[in-house]
């Protein structure tokens, strides 16, 4: 049921979902007596939606999210051992398309499963988890990311036995629940978690509050740092993607902690 309400309400959580459906209820009303709180509304509405399509806010709401932990380092492992294993994320492979195309197909988030060849390959002794089922109240076909997973690590030439699979999860929460479950992990070991930088604050929170401590590895990263916080988007598409993306990560972050769900609001290192 959290997951059905959540999705719902992270529906109406995206600006752009939000702006473009006061945009519409305000042209509705505008055929009523409440015309003018219509204008007002499809005034305000197409507005907004510039502000936040062309500006820099979609960089500015991202950035703190990104830096809040920094890049790997791979000096310290010469001191610490490798780890133990490492973790993956879902949310870059696409299981509406992939089935039709009989191939791997990728988003934008990528990079998730492209480093996880190149730990691999640093780490050969690692086992590799990768957590990932369907998070789709529609289009969710049969196929989940994990089969897809599979198959990229597959490609990469990574040997099917160090591969762990966990295909039930819908979304980060689950992730965090189900890999703990999977994995259990022993007092003492390593584990990396894999994911996109502005997805790791809330990330690390609810796999600490599973009870699954592990180390953040960054990737995916959308803004070169502190001078993106004054360019401007064009497309309009892009700047809205960009603030979209940004605030489901601060109303996750909320969200989570006004719940239960995590103990810590802006989870840090």
């Amino acid at each position: 049921m959290f997951f059905v309400l959540a999705k719902i309400l992270g529906f109406f959580a995206l600006p752009s979902n939000l702006l473009i459906s006061l945009g519409l209820l305000g042209i509705i009303l505008m055929a009523t007596r409440y015309a003018r709180v219509g204008r007002s509304l499809a005034v305000a509405s197409l507005v907004l939606i510039a502000i936040a399509g062309f500006s820099p806010l979609g960089n500015a709401l991202i950035l703190p999210l990104e830096e809040r932990f920094p890049a790997y380092d791979f000096s310290r492992d010469s001191a610490r051992g490798a780890p133990t294993g490492i973790v993956c994320l879902g949310g870059a492979l696409d299981t509406v398309v992939s089935p039709e195309r009989g191939e791997v197909a990728l988003n934008e988030a990528a990079e998730r499963m492209t480093a996880v060849a190149e730990l691999a390959r640093r780490y050969p002794q690692a086992r590799i988890v990768f957590t990932g089922g369907s998070g789709r109240l529609v289009y969710g076909g049969t196929t989940t990311e994990a089969e897809l997973a599979a198959r990229l690590f597959a490609s990469f030439g990574i040997a099917k036995e160090r591969v762990t699979l966990e295909d039930k999860s819908r979304d980060t929460l689950e992730n965090a629940r189900f890999t703990k479950e999977l994995v259990n992990p022993k007092p003492g070991e390593r584990w990396l978690l894999v994911t996109s930088a502005h997805h790791m604050p809330r990330s690390v929170g609810l796999f600490r509050a599973s009870g699954f401590p592990v180390e953040a590895f960054p990737v995916d990263y959308r803004t070169r740092g502190a001078v993106d916080l004054l360019r401007l988007f064009s497309p309009l598409s892009d700047g809205l993607r960009r603030t979209d993306t940004a605030m489901r990560e601060w109303v996750g972050l909320v969200i989570y902690r006004l719940t239960g769900r995590t103990a810590e609001l802006f989870p840090a290192p």
